[in-house]
Order: C-alpha cells, then sequence, then structure tokens
C-alpha cells in the first residue's frame, strides 16, 4: 500500500503536527488531567451566598415595614395634631393629660370630658377620639 492511498480516520481538526504547543498533555507520559470538584465547590459557595443575602435582604425588608409604620404612627399624631390646633380649644392643655376631641357640626371641638361622663343625655358631640399631649406638644390617640 502507498502512503497516497492511506486515509487518515482521524479528522484534522483533532490532530497537529506541533504536539509541544498544545495545553494539554498529549503522550501516555504526561501529567494527568484529573476533573476537580469545582463545579460543585462554587454550586455550594453559591448556595450558601444566596441564602446569606436572603436572610439579610429579609432583615432589612422587616427593618423598612416597621421604619414605615413608625412613621405612619408620627403622620397620624400629626395629623391629629393639626386637627386639635384646628379645634376649638377653651383652656390651656397640660403636658400627659388625656383629653377629648368631638366633632360638633363642622368644627372639632377639645373638651376635657369624656364620651362616658356626659350622663344621661349623652353626648350633644360626634366623638372623634381621646388623645393625650405628649412633651413634643404633638397629640397621641390613646
Amino acid at each position: 500500500m502507498d502512503k497516497k492511498d492511506f486515509i487518515n480516520p482521524i479528522d484534522k481538526d483533532y490532530i497537529t503536527e506541533t504536539p509541544s504547543t498544545l495545553t494539554y498533555g498529549h503522550h501516555r507520559g504526561s501529567l494527568p488531567i484529573v476533573p476537580t470538584k469545582e463545579g460543585e465547590i462554587k454550586s455550594k459557595s453559591l448556595s450558601a451566598m444566596e441564602h446569606q443575602t436572603d436572610i439579610q435582604l429579609l432583615q432589612i425588608k422587616e427593618q423598612m415595614e416597621l421604619l414605615a409604620k413608625q412613621a405612619q404612627k408620627i403622620q397620624n399624631r400629626v395629623d391629629v395634631s393639626q386637627q386639635i390646633y384646628n379645634a376649638k380649644v377653651r383652656f390651656e392643655p397640660l403636658i400627659n393629660h388625656v383629653y377629648h376631641l368631638y366633632n360638633n357640626e363642622n368644627k372639632s371641638v377639645l373638651i376635657m370630658v369624656g364620651p362616658n361622663d356626659w350622663g344621661r343625655k349623652g353626648c350633644p358631640y360626634e366623638f372623634v377620639a381621646s388623645v393625650r399631649l405628649l412633651a413634643d406638644h404633638t397629640w397621641e390617640v390613646l
């Protein structure tokens, strides 16, 4: 058989004329290429990282919800305070005392008498809220 008749069964894309330039071992005496557990290690690390960040994001979300509730309470105090300061008040309110806010037709009235203290006739006004004057001169709704 001539060299011309010989057909190499190996695809030319998978062979080289200069094997010393290959980045991997090409003969029996080369260092063995052993697959590492790199993928498994990365997967475990990625899973742990995702778990930790999920926990931290949940904590931040809970803190945001708490801050939103606190902001809503403060806004409610401001709204009630504005309503009271626009109301008719015939006395000087003292800090840490309880008063009662009523609506009388289109006006608000701040009175010392509670809704259950009016006697048999009952309260002539529409009860809105019982409030306490705080040191910062806002009103806490009780």
